[in-house]
Order: C-alpha cells, then sequence, then structure tokens
C-alpha cells in the first residue's frame, strides 16, 4: 500500500478541498504540484512557439517539448521516439489512424474487427468507417465474467469466429473504462497474426497507461494511443505510437503549418514522421506536462501503483459485498486480480444520477452514465452505472467515507 497521506501532499486540490473523496480519476486524474510548475513555468520563464525560432526561449520550448518525446518512447517501450506523435487525445490518435491508413486500406467487404467494450472513441470511427465504404464490421463479445470471449473450451484464445483473411483491423481496448477488465491483448494479437499475418492491430491504451507498465514490442501491436489527463498530466494533450512504416503510408490528419517541408504552386511535400500529423502550435505546455506526470508516476512506481489500485479495490468490492449484498451488482469480473482501479456499479432501486448527487453532498465525486460505452450497456442489459475509480492518492478510508455514503443512498431512496 503507498503512503496515500504523503501522496495527497503533492496534490494541491487536496488543500484547497481537503474533504474531497474524489473517485473519478478514470475520467479524469488530478494533477500534482509538480505538473502545475511545469506548465506555470512554460508560460512565465520561456514562452515561445517551438521548431522554429533561432532565439533562447523558442530553443528552450523546442528542447522540453521534444524531450517528451523521448520520454514517452522510453515509457512504452518504443525504440524510436520519431514513432511518437502528439495529439490533443486518444480520440484524435485513434481518429488520425482510421482517417490516415483506415480509408486507405479499408474497402468494401474487408473486415474490421473491435470489442463490445470498447469506448465510443474506439468504436464509432471504426463503424463509421465500416459504413463508408461497406466493410463488415465484426464485434467480439464478453462472456458472463464481463472479460472478452475469446476462449475456446481448453482456454487458448481462439479468434477463428471473428478475425479471417477479410480482417483488415482489429481495434480493441486495453483495459475497460466500465468492466476494469485487463484484456489479454498479447495473447489476442498473437492468435489475430496467425490468422492474418497482415492485420493492423490498433490499442487503445487510455485506461492501461495511468496504471501498468506498457510495452508495445512485447504487445506486437501496430499503433497505442493514451491520454494525458488520465495520468497526472494536463488536459489537451495525447499520444498515438505507430510503427514507422505505417506512419509513413499515412495520409495526414490536419494540413498547415510545420509539417510542411515544401510548398509549391503545384505540390506540396510533408515532413517526415512525426512532425508530418502535428500541423499547427501544439498544445505546448500540455505536452511539457506530459513529461513532468510521467517523471512523477515513474518516481512514486508503476507496480507499486498498479499493487496498491489493486489492493484498494479488494477491499473495496469486499466492503460493498459484506455492505449491501445482491442489493448492490459490482460490473465485470468478481476477482480483483483481473482488474485495475474501476468499479462500475448498479444499486437496485436507485437511479445511478441520484446516487452522485447524495455522494457529492458528502464531498464524494464519482460517475455515472453509460461511461462513452453504450454498446456495452446495451449488451449488460442497463442503460447506465455508478462508477468509482481508485488511483494512487486514494486509500481505505476513501473506500469507508464511500460506503457509509451509499448506506445513506440507501436509506434515502430504498
Amino acid at each position: 500500500m503507498l503512503n496515500t497521506k504523503k501522496i495527497k501532499q503533492d496534490f494541491p486540490i487536496f488543500r484547497n478541498l481537503p474533504d474531497l473523496v474524489y473517485l473519478d480519476s478514470t475520467a479524469t486524474s488530478l494533477k500534482p504540484q509538480a505538473v502545475i510548475n511545469a506548465i506555470t513555468d512554460y508560460y512565465t520563464k520561456y514562452t515561445a512557439n517551438i521548431h522554429r525560432g533561432i532565439y533562447k526561449i523558442s530553443e528552450k520550448a523546442t528542447e522540453e517539448y521534444e524531450e517528451t518525446r523521448t520520454t514517452v518512447a522510453k515509457y512504452i517501450g518504443a525504440d524510436n521516439q520519431d514513432e511518437v506523435i502528439f495529439t490533443r487525445s486518444t480520440t484524435e490518435a485513434i481518429n488520425l489512424v482510421a482517417y490516415g491508413l483506415g480509408r486507405q486500406i479499408i474497402n468494401k467487404g474487408d473486415e474490421v474487427a473491435i470489442t463490445i467494450m470498447e469506448h465510443h472513441s474506439n468504436f464509432v470511427p471504426w463503424q463509421q468507417l465500416a459504413f463508408e465504404v461497406g466493410a463488415d464490421l465484426k464485434i467480439i463479445d464478453i462472456d458472463n465474467e464481463g472479460k472478452l470471449d475469446v476462449r475456446d473450451k481448453k482456454g487458448k484464445i481462439d479468434l477463428e469466429r471473428i478475425v479471417s483473411r477479410r480482417t483488415k483491423i482489429l481495434a480493441l481496448t486495453y483495459v475497460s473504462n466500465v468492466l476494469g477488465v485487463i484484456n489479454p491483448v498479447k495473447e489476442i494479437v498473437g492468435a489475430a497474426r496467425k490468422i492474418n499475418p497482415d492485420i493492423i492491430v490498433v490499442v487503445d491504451a487510455a485506461q492501461a497507461a495511468p496504471h501498468m507498465k506498457i510495452d508495445v514490442k512485447d504487445l506486437d501491436c501496430d499503433f497505442l494511443a493514451f491520454s494525458s489527463h488520465k495520468m497526472c498530466g494536463p488536459t489537451g494533450t495525447g499520444v498515438l505510437w505507430g510503427r514507422m512504416p505505417l506512419l509513413k503510408q499515412m495520409f495526414p490528419f490536419n494540413y498547415g503549418g510545420d509539417m510542411i517541408e515544401e510548398v509549391y504552386i503545384d505540390k506540396t511535400v510533408f515532413r517526415e514522421p512525426p512532425y508530418k500529423f502535428e500541423a499547427g502550435t501544439p498544445h505546448i505546455a500540455g505536452v511539457i506536462g506530459l513529461k513532468v506526470a510521467i517523471n512523477y508516476l515513474q518516481s512514486v512506481g508503476l507496480d507499486a501503483i498498479h499493487d496498491h489500485e489493486q489492493a484498494i479495490t479488494k477491499y473495496a468490492m469486499e466492503q460493498l459485498r459484506d455492505s449491501f449484498g445482491d442489493r448492490l451488482t459490482i460490473i465485470g469480473p468478481q476477482n480483483y486480480q483481473d482488474r485495475i482501479g474501476v468499479l462500475a456499479f448498479t444499486f437496485k432501486g436507485c437511479h445511478p444520477h441520484d446516487v452522485a448527487h447524495i455522494l457529492d453532498e458528502t464531498n464524494i465525486a464519482i460517475r455515472v452514465g453509460f461511461h462513452c460505452a453504450m454498446p456495452l450497456h446495451e449488451r449488460l442489459g442497463t442503460h447506465a452505472t455508478s462508477r468509482a475509480s481508485f488511483y494512487l492518492y486514494n486509500s481505505e478510508q476513501d473506500v469507508d467515507q464511500f460506503i457509509t455514503a451509499l448506506m445513506r443512498v440507501q436509506k434515502l431512496l430504498t
């Protein structure tokens, strides 16, 4: 277990809101002072645009910005920092792949495979692409535990029902933002490539990157996307990693400044990746803040964060079951070791929005709704769930306050 009292001292929001029990890190995480300082330093000490200036503060800004690219590459096990592209979000990163590569390689009669548990950001782009070109959208279902239904009776990964030689793209989430389940991405990729060696694999790592170590070489994926704001960094900053040959093949998503090598009346020559995909002035402060956020997480230790979250999740699941029995249903795997610190649940006789409002009266912040995963909620047979999510600054005391507040919900609403 991490020393959460000490960790909370790194997050100024707890000084300003000492009674806050923040259980919504899956939506966005809180920001440590070190990240806030890095953003402030850029705006107060060396505000300048990057790459083009030959004066000192511009060169400083460029250096800090590009250092983040190196830091990100190391964080995800990539060998080439030029394979790291900065975007506004995971959403934009995945849309970039769908637009820049998907529309090149997907044709009528081809297949795109996704899972039922995808966030809309990794569902709708592929759905719309399939509609646009007349491709078949194949959906990987879940089993009764909320795990992907990809194993045969012997427990081995079997994708024959979904993936074929016509499947051009497989897009899947590493960790579900509703079920909390950690998917066996490496095994799935390996099984998919046995069926179709040319398949392109896109991994949504928005819920994985903040909580566990990632190695793109070990996963053997082709693209991986995640967001800064879910891992203690600023909002408005995302990352797309892709294999260089595919990045060179892709169309740019935006056209404009800084992605241009040469422009003539009759032609334009684009810069090589990653700059080909970074048109215009980026969120410089956000990218610099991401570097500091990664350094902060690594100083705490990703293994330590993961173990802490699982311990908190185990405690929370036990307390919820003991306190509410079958009145409260936890969505997803019932074994805490199969998930990160995300607990979506339904409370019999209580609308999720009412639950959230009553919890907010005691300064407990949770998320309710379908969490940008409407197809999954339809599959589960529910319109909405309540979701509590834990991160490195949450403690068993936070869970205890959460349970006490839910008891008040039960008293008021049932």
